[in-house]
């Protein structure tokens, strides 16, 4: 019985994919306007950021729609075909569970799960003042 439970939201999941990658790109919005020079001190913060993700995960799509909203250019990190990463999310943020913000700081890392925890931080970090 597992084994056709397992199918059947293997099969699921393969139909609804393309379904969910479509309407990101439909609904992403458009990056806030920054002046040249500050948005060079958010893309150099950015530097120190990696987001570690699947494709068509809702809540890695959710965390992409904040990164896009903000304008910022935050690495992305698939840890669902990419064994590397997958390692290294495991290695250090103790699980494989996405989505998850690596944020560098002083040569410490800190790893950071929850969608709406991420996206919290991205907000009180990168939102402008005006908006």
């Amino acid at each position: 019985m597992r084994v056709i439970i397992r199918y059947f939201f293997r099969t699921l999941r393969l139909i609804l994919t393309p379904f969910m990658l479509i309407s990101e790109k439909l609904s992403t919005p458009t990056g806030v306007e920054r002046p040249p020079e500050e948005q060079g001190r958010v893309d150099d913060a950015c530097k120190n950021l990696a987001l570690y993700q699947f494709s068509a995960c809702p809540f890695c799509i959710k965390v992409r729609k904040e990164i896009a909203r903000l304008g910022l250019n935050i690495e992305t990190r698939d840890a669902q075909h990419d064994d590397s990463h997958r390692e290294a999310l495991a290695a250090g943020g103790g699980r494989v569970k996405v989505p998850c913000l690596l944020i560098r700081e002083n040569g410490n890392d800190q790893w950071l799960y929850e969608s709406d925890d991420i996206k919290s931080w991205l907000q009180q970090r990168f939102q402008p003042a005006s908006t």
